[in-house]
């Protein structure tokens, strides 16, 4: 079922699942949202910015909302990604493949993270830079096949993914808080700025 279908549930449907819940006993676990409602609840939580998109045009008109909220039309962006050159060529931006003066950085992931909302990286978006030396604002495009439960799922994604030629500079970022803000951080979180991060991820399940 699409992360739409189940955002957006009728109220019987939640009826229901409270009745279920009223007849569970205490002393049983506590049962796990979806990976992709994880994931939303804990992304939001920490601040992150998230743009569901059921198709390339809500992706499109996302990415427009982002640049009308913060006129970033006709301004320098940060991308080394050629298809996302591409598939945003007509907003009227200025890509550079140099981090000073960008307003934003434009990026896809590896994957997102459902059990603590964190997104991951590598050297195959962030070439050999570290967080701090890129723009306070980042979008980032992503699908929802990309989701995985855990960071070790993800490096394990990447590994078998990757065969022998497995990318460098692996980082997590989960500081979505406005860039002024300060959190405590996790090991392979620690030393990362908070960035204002938007999140698009588009339905290909």
């Amino acid at each position: 079922m699409s992360i739409f279908k189940k955002l957006f549930k009728k109220s019987s449907d939640s009826e229901s699942t409270q009745k279920k819940d009223d007849g569970r006993s205490k002393y049983m676990p506590e049962e796990k949202l979806p990976l992709d409602e994880r994931f939303i609840h804990n992304f939001t939580t920490q601040g992150g910015r998230f743009l569901y998109s059921l198709d390339e045009n809500e992706v499109h008109a996302n990415f427009e909302d982002v640049l009308v909220e913060h006129d970033f039309f006709e301004t320098n962006v940060l991308c080394h990604d050629s298809n996302l050159r591409n598939r945003f060529n007509g907003f009227n931006l200025k890509f550079s493949d140099v981090h000073d003066d960008c307003s934003f950085f434009l990026t896809t992931c590896e994957y997102i993270i459902a059990d603590n909302g964190a997104i991951l990286f590598s050297s195959n978006q962030l070439k050999e830079k570290k967080p701090a030396d890129f723009p306070d604002t980042m979008i980032v495009l992503a699908t929802a096949s990309q989701i995985v439960e855990s960071i070790g799922e993800g490096l394990r994604g990447i590994k078998h993914r990757s065969g022998s030629n497995i990318p460098t500079n692996i980082t997590t970022l989960k500081n979505f808080e406005e860039p002024n803000k300060q959190e405590k951080k996790d090991l392979m979180n620690y030393g990362v700025p908070n960035k204002r991060v938007y999140l698009i991820l588009l339905e290909d399940l």
